[in-house]
């Protein structure tokens, strides 16, 4: 740490840079011992205003070319790129980057079913038969008196398509609604196989090859597509047949939840297997033992960003913080160890972690960090990385600091609503369907549903706008469901708890006061926004609500967004025919032809549209407007006289 101080950290304001008390405190105190974090060094370097317009072209070695954002088309890149042209290939980069995260990580996991339908794997195995068997039959696989194993393994084969096949449609357009797969087939972009499309836009964004921004987009689409109902979905399914389909459960989030009595591991990430792994390691007796001979009353296990969010709605392992409060953890000194496999892991944790003397480890191949230790983790034998892990951090508890401050807040939500809860909370065991959701958008009381999702960012007040943004959205009478670091901030809020329809607008009051749920629905991670794709295809599936998703009351947002895998989902959302809105920032100029394709174009072609707003309640309000020109679409604008059901209605 005392490298650390030679820089003299300066002291922020830091609540103007977050709403979260806890993480405040603990910013506060990291900057009075000198050690920067992602908020002070934020408030050092000034964004590059031309490559947050997406002004600039860095794609070959003539470059990198810088255009006038005041002035986007006064000239052009040495090889005669257009802003156009440069604006949409950096689009699709990220698009390529952000759909391929996410195909990886669902590769992973249907490497992990691979390995367990064929007997490789005897640690974890398949939990949620029933999910199997859906998820097969989605895909026109034949599942009735067919043994579990055999149905499974053809599974495998059939969901690998997603990745591996060049020519075709991947096997979950089956679960598309037939109007909106229409019109991905008369724009050329229903997905192929996900390998095929990243390996064919980075191809198309080589300098001197695609030079048409409308074109380029078209693949951009593919791309997107190819995540959403390809490689996210895969992940999303794959993860509930094999540690179980996440039901409303009680937990808690905020470091409120750190131990000074246990020792204290963190695991930090976004695939599942890991924190899985772990679960068992920490409730392995011998290692619990160990940890009392060390002095501890026990083993405390807690998440971070979107691994704590798929346990936090599967187990209810408390969830300690999202991506803005990953550094400020650190920074209670009460961390014996934490451990990271892949994404949104800032390098700074590792500098971050010495100085506090935290132990931190990398555990997956993809993704060392200098300065880490790195315990390789092994499906196969899983138990030799998270025990290891356990004894570290055992080791740790005993040289802890002489302080340790740990922020007093907890707070409580319900999480772990799945497509399949959502369904079986509406109609029951027998009667399972979203029909009442459908009925009650028809007849006013829901006005309609927004998907807030997304990362948190240093450059716009921590939290605040999640937070802002969905009371004004519930305050009018639109549920919202969440997913990835946004319903941390949510929970920490308040507003996952059944009580927190007192903060909406009396129709949506009422069904969730009959219903018992919160307003705002946590749905997992950010790769289980595939979650919300499945829901929208199931609220057209029902009927009354049009005949594609674009018909949909419906809209989305990332108001707080960092990373490119932000890009990727918003876009898979706008082709699947939401309107989609960032904040933050967007990475194309207002007034270019690229710009008025993404905001209005896609929408004349029959999908979803861009839209763009900082403040959290012009963003809620565009939502809105949004939403009500689609209730007008469809002839459901304005209150419904309330009819009382005679018995042969009800039979009806």
């Amino acid at each position: 740490m005392a490298e650390e101080k030679e820089k003299k950290v300066k002291v922020l304001n830091f609540r103007d840079m977050s709403t979260c008390e806890a993480t405040i405190q603990m910013l506060e105190i990291a900057a009075k011992d000198g050690v920067e974090t992602a908020f002070s060094r934020a408030a050092d370097m000034k964004a590059c205003p031309i490559g947050a317009d997406s002004a600039c072209c860095k794609h070959c070695f003539m470059g990198p070319c810088r255009l006038n954002p005041k002035d986007p088309y006064s000239k052009v890149g040495v090889c005669g790129a257009t802003i156009d042209t440069i604006a949409g290939r950096n689009f699709a980069r990220m698009v390529a980057s952000g759909c391929a995260a996410h195909t990886d990580h669902g590769m992973s996991m249907l490497d992990v079913f691979r390995e367990v339908v064929n007997g490789r794997i005897k640690d974890y195995q398949i939990k949620d038969e029933e999910k199997l068997r859906d998820v097969a039959a989605s895909v026109g696989i034949e599942v009735v008196g067919r043994a579990t194993m055999e149905v499974a393994k053809e599974l495998y084969e059939e969901l690998e398509r997603t990745y591996t096949q060049v020519e075709g449609e991947i096997p979950f357009v089956s679960r598309v609604p037939a109007k909106t797969l229409e019109t991905w087939r008369k724009h050329g972009i229903v997905p192929r196989g996900s390998m095929r499309e990243i390996m064919e836009i980075m191809h198309r964004t080589h300098m001197g090859v695609d030079q048409d921004y409308e074109n380029i987009i078209k693949q951009c689409s593919r791309t997107a597509l190819a995540d959403g109902w390809g490689g996210s979905m895969v992940a999303t399914e794959i993860s509930d047949i094999l540690f179980g389909t996440p039901k409303p459960l009680v937990a808690g989030v905020n470091m409120g939840y750190l131990k000074e009595d246990h020792v204290n591991i963190i695991v930090h990430g976004h695939e599942p297997n890991l924190f899985e792994s772990m679960i068992t390691s920490v409730n392995d007796p011998a290692l619990i033992e160990k940890a009392k001979a060390a002095g501890a009353e026990g083993i405390q296990l807690l998440g971070m960003c979107c691994s704590g969010a798929e346990v936090l709605g599967r187990h209810g392992v408390p969830h300690a913080g999202n991506f803005m409060s990953t550094e400020a953890i650190i920074a209670t000194g009460a961390v014996d160890a934490m451990a990271v496999d892949v994404q949104c892991i800032m390098q700074a944790l590792s500098k971050l972690s010495e100085c506090y003397g935290t132990k931190f480890f990398t555990t997956n191949p993809r993704a060392k960090i200098d300065g880490a230790t790195h315990i390789e983790f092994h499906e196969h034998t899983p138990s030799e990385c998270t025990n290891k892990v356990v004894e570290m951090a055992i080791e740790r508890f005993k040289n802890r600091p002489a302080r340790i401050v740990i922020p007093q807040r907890r707070d409580l939500g319900i999480h772990g609503f799945s497509h399949e809860y959502v369904n079986y909370m509406l109609g029951g065991t027998f009667r399972a369907s979203y029909t009442p959701l459908n009925d009650n958008i028809i007849n006013g009381r829901i006005r309609g549903v927004a998907g807030v999702v997304g990362c948190t960012n240093p450059r716009v007040k921590h939290d605040y706008v999640h937070v802002e943004l969905v009371k004004e959205l519930i305050k009018n009478n639109v549920l919202v469901v969440q997913t990835g670091c946004s319903q941390i901030s949510l929970a920490k809020a308040g507003l996952m708890k059944p009580d927190a329809a007192v903060l909406a607008g009396d129709g949506l009051r009422e069904v969730c006061e009959t219903v018992g749920m919160p307003p705002v629905l946590s749905l997992g991670s950010c790769v289980d926004n595939s979650r919300i794709l499945i829901a929208c295809a199931e609220m057209v599936k029902i009927g009354g609500l049009g005949d594609s998703i674009a018909d949909l009351p419906v809209a989305g947002a990332a108001p707080e967004y960092m990373s490119e895998k932000a890009i990727s989902i918003g876009h898979y959302f706008v082709a699947s025919g939401v309107y989609t809105i960032f904040g933050v920032t967007f990475p194309s100029i207002e007034g270019t032809k690229f710009h008025k394709l993404l905001f209005e174009g896609l929408e004349e072609m029959g999908m979803g549209k861009w839209d763009f707003a900082v403040d959290p309640h012009d963003m809620a309000h565009k939502m809105i407007a949004h939403i009500d020109k689609k209730r007008e679409a469809l002839g459901i604008m304005g209150e419904r006289e309330r009819k009382l059901f005679s018995m042969e209605d009800r039979r009806a």
